[in-house]
């Protein structure tokens, strides 16, 4: 599939599941100012990992983009390589200095939580069409939990919302963002 596709499923999962299903109440505002920015990235993990850092630069150098999502087309689509190359990248931001900076939040089309059986509904709260990273700002990120009344719910009503919904709606709808 080529970048434009994948940017273009991503865009259509954050706007129909993320915001549309409110999983992320603070990602309304920044999706209407434009200021979620797409990359695509495919290769192996010294690949990954140095599109990720050109990223955080990215971040870094362009105040009006508030987040990035790093599709990762190639090179992450086994969820246990995903979760180690996760940790890798955790590290590598600390390694340059981003630790507090920026946050690594990880979906992926097969994620699992460690507690949740695979056929849980409640994995697809972080599911998406495509394995990614999200980086998040720190300070935004803290700012916006600190306003809001009761953030230790958002997890649990996504969790209800999904097992509500059930696993084979969020499969058929993943399967369709992916077309």
């Amino acid at each position: 599939m080529n970048r434009d596709a994948l940017t273009a499923a991503t865009a259509d999962w954050i706007e129909t599941v993320v915001v549309g299903h409110n999983f992320c109440p603070f990602a309304k505002r920044e999706l209407r100012r434009k200021a979620v920015r797409y990359a695509v990235a495919e290769g192996d993990a010294e690949t990954l990992l140095a599109a990720l850092l050109a990223e955080c630069r990215h971040l870094d150098a362009d105040a009006g983009t508030e987040t990035a999502l790093l599709i990762l087309a190639a090179g992450a689509d086994d969820f246990e390589d995903y979760l180690d190359l996760t940790a890798m990248a955790e590290d590598l931001l600390a390694e340059h200095g981003y630790e507090g900076v920026y946050q690594v939040a990880s979906f992926h089309p097969e994620y699992r939580f460690a507690d949740a059986d695979s056929d849980d509904a409640a994995n697809y709260t972080n599911r998406s069409p495509y394995p990614m990273w999200h980086l998040l700002r720190e300070d935004s990120l803290s700012a916006a939990i600190d306003a809001y009344p009761d953030v230790d719910a958002i997890p649990e009503n996504n969790i209800a919302k999904a097992r509500t919904l059930g696993a084979a709606h969020w499969q058929a709808l993943l399967e369709a963002l992916r077309r």
